[in-house]
């Protein structure tokens, strides 16, 4: 298991969410977080603690009147740690290139991929030969509805009707290098993390997967590790006191350096 920051911008903030309060209209969402810093900020600190492959997640609409100061905050935290974070956030095959020339190692879509609520399999295709497999991330974000984990998109507005399945991953791991997975019903509530989801995950064996949501102890990183049969890495957002909650940074360091 590895440590996979994140920064997370809206409305050109710097921000942990309540992940199921995003809505486009209006631009709003529960913020649990709102940093005084700028996103290079983070980025500086993730590089100097050599904490590679996080994700940095732009969390307003391309159309929205915020988008420009958002991408702006994005884009500098990736001229900070080149090569060293992810980038997601309405990111298609057209201006994925923007992203990885200013600096990221991988993209990481959702959306593009999935519409009208069903995979679309020439958007697939046509991403990951624009970038690369090596460069792709699939965002499999997920909420809970009848005993299945069904992917949303939209920043985590839409359901699909595709559901999370080792079938699912087995076919979509053809096309990118790693999944991004959070737990939308419990993301930025500091809840406890999904254990179920978490288990669905480990059953799996094939590219690296990341979870993020609900982490707010060292105690639900053990969990994590061992549920996930130490192949799943883990993303901790709204806990972490870099983002105003009561779990130590230096402790998550002390951890994964461990």
């Amino acid at each position: 298991m590895e440590f996979r920051p994140c920064i997370d911008i809206h409305n050109g903030a710097v921000k942990q969410i309540v992940g199921s309060s995003l809505k486009d209209a209006g631009d709003s969402a529960v913020a649990n977080y709102v940093s005084d810093h700028d996103a290079a900020y983070y980025a500086k600190k993730y590089r100097e603690d050599g904490f590679y492959g996080g994700h940095v997640i732009m969390l307003n609409a391309r159309d929205s009147v915020y988008f420009a100061e958002t991408e702006k905050q994005a884009l500098s935290a990736l001229a900070a740690f080149p090569g060293g974070l992810q980038i997601g956030g309405g990111i298609t095959d057209e201006n994925a290139a923007h992203y990885l020339d200013a600096g990221a190692s991988h993209v990481i879509v959702t959306s593009f991929v999935f519409r009208q609520g069903k995979i679309d399999r020439n958007a697939l295709q046509r991403i990951s030969e624009t970038v690369g497999r090596e460069h792709l991330v699939l965002d499999l974000s997920c909420r809970r509805y009848d005993g299945q984990y069904v992917i949303m998109t939209d920043r985590w507005q839409n359901r699909t009707e595709e559901v999370v399945t080792e079938e699912l991953l087995t076919e979509l791991s053809g096309y990118c290098d790693e999944f991004l997975v959070h737990a939308v019903d419990v993301e930025g509530k500091a809840a406890g993390p999904e254990k179920e989801l978490i288990g669905l995950l480990s059953e799996w064996n094939g590219i690296p997967i990341t979870y993020a949501g609900g982490i707010t102890s060292l105690d639900d990183l053990e969990t994590l590790d061992e549920m996930g049969v130490h192949k799943i890495h883990a993303t901790i957002g709204s806990a972490l006191d870099l983002f105003g909650g009561s779990l130590p940074y230096d402790k998550i360091k002390e951890y994964f350096n461990k």
